[in-house]
């Protein structure tokens, strides 16, 4: 396969890609999703040896191809994260953990390659009481397996706070150097779980007073909004908290949330 014979990702084939994302993950791709499908995609063409991709749909719909079919989801699943992403967030929390006692139970509901819960560990190290815990989930195994290393580049602590990265993280040396690690004292408040936001919730979860529930609600259809909102509102804690990202709403939801700042909502 040679770039100037590259194979184009035609309306079938990006439609049943649509379907299945939906179907897998409650993701609704629009029309504008098809060059960034077909180039995630066609590094599989590549690593398969496969012609086009209505080879590799053939090959997707065969009952024995789970592993490529959950490796689809993962390509697609958009990741873009960073530390301390939307600081007044965090600013936020910092004075609402001022004004509270006792033990906190928190969960990163979407938190792709673990920036998120890792900032908020680092918050709640610095401001909470000493009984928390954070629990970090996402639809994708390839990146709750970067999380769980939790390993990154020097370059991402640019909005570190001063003096957070020497209090929380481990320089990388050697084959390291250039990256860091975060500190095993916060690596072990966290706990990493494979949940998808659009199936029914696992049972056994734990009422938690804090939610962050940010930049993924863009992705999905109002009803799917609602229903997946509803759903993590049935574990928080009335006067929990709920985070939702500056760009999403859930206003017209008709759910238990009064807002207290921007994107920022408590359970009634």
């Amino acid at each position: 396969m040679t770039t100037s014979h590259l194979p184009s990702l035609g309306d079938r084939e990006f439609r049943y890609l649509q379907k299945m994302m939906a179907e897998a993950s409650g993701i609704r791709m629009s029309d504008g999703k098809r060059p960034l499908v077909a180039g995630r995609l066609m590094r599989r063409l590549r690593a398969l040896g496969l012609r086009d991709y209505a080879q590799y749909l053939d090959l997707l719909r065969a009952p024995e191809q789970q592993v490529e079919r959950r490796l689809v989801v993962d390509l697609l699943t958009t990741n873009e994260t960073y530390f301390f992403r939307e600081p007044q967030h965090f600013r936020f929390l910092a004075q609402w953990l001022a004004r509270r006692s006792g033990p906190l139970r928190c969960w990163s509901a979407a938190c792709s390659s673990g920036e998120e819960p890792y900032s908020l560990a680092m918050v709640l190290a610095e401001h909470a009481s000493s009984d928390w815990s954070i629990l970090a989930s996402d639809l994708s195994q390839s990146v709750l397996h970067k999380a769980r290393e939790a390993v990154y580049p020097m370059t991402d602590t640019d909005a570190f706070p001063p003096g957070w990265l020497k209090r929380h993280c481990l320089r990388g040396v050697g084959a390291q150097d250039g990256n860091f690690r975060i500190s095993q004292a916060l690596r072990e408040r966290v706990s990493f779980r494979e949940i998808n936001l659009m199936r029914p919730l696992p049972q056994d979860l734990e009422p938690m007073d804090l939610i962050l529930l940010r930049n993924v609600l863009i992705y999905f259809t109002a009803d799917d909004k609602r229903a997946i909102t509803a759903r993590l509102l049935q574990h928080l804690r009335p006067g929990g908290l709920l985070l939702i990202g500056h760009a999403e709403s859930v206003h017209g939801f008709g759910l238990p949330l009064r807002g207290l700042a921007p994107s920022v909502f408590e359970r009634l």
